[in-house]
């Protein structure tokens, strides 16, 4: 669950006179340079189009990575405009350090799920079908969001799962498996609707799974801040939220 900094919903930011949750045309212009988590590739691809196409004076560049490796970066100094994170975590690490412009919003929610070979050659029911010693297993590295996540499902499910290697960031993870060098491994429910027909998805019970909230702040520094806040908005707005519901995300 996201700390009492990022559970909040409906606030709208008194600076520079941007209404968060509203999508509608205003004067952003320029660069707007986004960090956000590999989970988020396709939805937010989707969405710098839909922003560029409402506000044509605006380019939206995205780097996409783990949330640990995108925090520390942005820690480091590099210059961002809005930062994305699929945890709770990776965002503190960032406004513990002040690079924080205003409050991180939670923006989206998103789920664990088994993704297997497409066809699901070898049988995978559930969770403890990872301890399997003829499984390769992958799953994210401890320090990123979705590895995080995958341990708290092992943990919960009260398995021993052994990973064949720790992979940088869940988009890793889906490549494996779709190659086929790795038989199963721990994503998003997202992951495994942007994989289509190219793998296969094991849910995993409520009772085992492990509700992602992902937040989003502008920050410290920001080349384009007034940019970077209207793009928030945007994804904080009807259309950010439909595109994200089309791809399979939740809502906070």
């Amino acid at each position: 669950m996201l700390g009492p900094a990022l559970a909040m919903t409906g606030i709208v930011w008194a600076t520079a006179g941007c209404s968060v949750g509203s999508d509608d045309s205003s004067h952003a212009s320029g660069d707007v340079v986004v960090f956000a988590a590999a989970s988020l590739t396709e939805a937010f691809s989707d969405i710098g189009e839909a922003f560029e196409a409402a506000r044509p004076d605006t380019t939206v560049t995205f780097n996409f990575a783990g949330s640990s490796e995108l925090a520390a970066q942005i820690v480091e100094g590099a210059p961002v405009d809005v930062f994305a994170s699929a945890d709770a975590t990776n965002m503190t690490k960032v406004t513990d350090a002040g690079a924080h412009a205003g409050p991180p919003l939670p923006f989206a929610t998103n789920r664990p799920e088994i993704i297997v070979e497409a066809g699901n050659p070898l049988g995978i029911t559930g969770v403890g079908d990872l301890a399997r010693r003829d499984l390769v297993v992958v799953t994210c590295a401890p320090e990123v969001p979705c590895g995080s996540y995958a341990a708290d499902v092992f943990a919960e499910a009260g398995v021993e799962v052994e990973p064949a290697s720790y992979e940088r960031n869940v988009k890793a993870v889906v490549t494996k498996v779709e190659l086929g060098e790795a038989d199963a491994g721990i994503v998003y429910a997202t992951d495994v609707v942007a994989a289509g027909d190219d793998a296969d998805g094991v849910e995993i019970p409520d009772g085992l799974g492990v509700q992602a909230e992902y937040p989003i702040v502008p920050l410290v520094g920001a080349p384009n801040p007034a940019a970077g806040r209207e793009f928030i908005s945007f994804v904080l707005g009807d259309e950010g939220r439909r595109i994200l519901t089309d791809h399979g995300f939740g809502t906070p």
